[in-house]
């Protein structure tokens, strides 16, 4: 039946043709965004999940800042600690060699060891990063030092950060201010001050006895100068494991995310052409369809 008031064919071609556009639109968004799933009424399920991932993967840039500068504070302690070390090893030296010495060379030799403890005293003061001196500072104010190294959110979404603690009293080289003294400046019974010894002039040791007590001060200092050494190199070693677990963590999420997320542009780029070619063909079609109607008019034509 042909009707004048209802085209059927025209309306069929202009579904196809709407459907066509809708689909047209969508790729063209794909192309042009780099996403297939751009807002929750793409997909909510996967839009909601990248959505989580990037939060936690923000949360892993705020961890490898922290990382970073925790790993700068260990790493200038570490290389100032080992520095420190070579220093009191040349002031054993000297207190050996002046156990033998005469007067006159002690006094020399004195000269010799002042100049190391200012060396001591300027590199210790100056192993500061980002405000902080793990070498020099006061045990009634500074502890430890925490370095935070994971975010973890669990199923019911509990959240804890992980954390490397570096204890202070076991690193302190020099007391600054108040509280317990560091490793080089203690004294009293089995401590020698490294930074204070003299082998000449008032205070100084003179006999047998008392080098030989400074020489056990040296060991001891050496000592702890050296477990200290271990403990920063153990947590230097931690945080740059640590570091490059986060970086690698944080790639591996964002390709979570775009397994999720991005659109294939070369399925894309295949898919605009094929609707182009159908949206014309829609076009033709509802055109043709229009012109049926006039067919109807050659049947009252005399």
């Amino acid at each position: 039946m042909s009707s004048i008031m209802t085209n059927t064919s025209a309306l069929t071609a202009l579904q196809s043709l709407n459907s066509t556009n809708k689909a047209l639109e969508a790729t063209q968004s794909r192309i042009s965004t780099g996403y297939r799933v751009s807002t929750a009424s793409d997909n909510a399920a996967y839009w909601s999940i990248a959505t989580t991932m990037r939060s936690d993967n923000k949360a892993n840039s705020v961890i490898q800042d922290a990382l970073g500068l925790g790993a700068g504070k260990v790493d200038t302690a570490y290389t100032a600690m080992n520095s420190a070390i070579d220093v009191v090893d040349q002031i054993k030296e000297k207190v050996l060699l002046a156990k033998t010495s005469s007067t006159d060379d002690r006094a020399k030799i004195q000269t010799e060891i002042s100049s190391l403890q200012e060396q001591l005293k300027d590199s210790i003061g100056g192993a500061s990063y980002a405000g902080s001196n793990l070498l020099k500072n006061s045990s009634t104010t500074d502890t430890k030092l925490t370095v935070m190294t994971s975010y973890n959110r669990d199923s019911s979404g509990k959240v804890t950060t992980g954390a490397i603690d570096v204890d202070l009293a076991n690193i302190r080289l020099l007391k600054d201010g108040s509280g317990t003294a560091g490793i080089l400046d203690q004294t009293g019974t089995g401590a020698t001050s490294i930074v204070g010894l003299k082998v000449s002039g008032t205070g100084a040791a003179s006999t047998a006895t008392a080098f030989n007590d400074l020489l056990t001060g040296i060991e001891t200092a050496l000592k702890g100068m050296a477990s200290g050494a271990a403990e920063l190199g153990a947590a230097k070693s931690r945080i740059d494991m640590q570091k490059d677990f986060v970086s690698k963590l944080s790639d591996s999420i964002d390709r979570g995310v775009g397994q999720l997320v991005d659109a294939d542009m070369n399925k894309e780029s295949t898919r605009l052409q094929a609707l182009q070619v159908q949206q014309q063909l829609g076009i033709q079609s509802l055109s043709i369809a229009n012109n049926n109607t006039q067919s109807i008019l050659s049947l009252f034509r005399g």
